[in-house]
């Protein structure tokens, strides 16, 4: 499993579905429900969001892998975590 990271904001709307997305899709799926994702509030984690290249969020990246930058949709999130699942 690749590790996923997702950048948000508390602010951002699209973020709080994303989140609502990764929480449905992991009850539809039990394999996504093992995805380790570490959720980076660029607000409160300035120092970490500064080291990555991206401009809106929600942002996902998959093992290192900018995947999704900007507004998601649930099949979006649902290729984030299939991505993070995949074997080399």
């Amino acid at each position: 499993m690749k590790p996923v990271l997702m950048f948000t904001m508390k602010s951002c709307p699209y973020c709080k579905q994303a989140l609502q997305w990764m929480d449905e899709l992991s009850k539809e799926n039990d394999q996504y429900s093992r995805v380790a994702v570490t959720i980076i509030d660029e607000d409160l984690q300035p120092d970490i969001a500064k080291q990555y290249d991206y401009y809106y969020v929600p942002t996902y990246f998959v093992d290192g892998v900018k995947l999704h930058e900007g507004v998601p949709t649930k099949d979006i999130v649902r290729n984030v975590f299939e991505r993070s699942l995949e074997n080399n």
